[in-house]
């Protein structure tokens, strides 16, 4: 029987417990961007559309017209 300390490190890096991940695997970053830039387009939809648009526009127009 090999001891742990003779083996190579990749050898050693594959004997880890399973669940021992600390990070993300290329698919979900695929699938994160994937819901990132569509929730990205939809807030561009939302922000552009005309009602938001015109109250953004009329936060901006009263905060110009406070006088100091």
């Amino acid at each position: 029987m090999r001891r742990l300390s003779v083996l190579s490190p990749r050898t050693r890096r594959s004997l880890k417990p399973p669940g021992s991940d600390a990070g993300m695997v290329t698919s979900e970053y695929a699938m994160g961007l994937i819901a990132a830039v569509g929730f990205a387009g939809l807030l561009y939809k939302v922000v552009t559309s005309g009602q938001v648009k015109a109250a953004l526009q009329g936060l901006v127009e009263r905060a110009l017209d406070v006088p100091f």
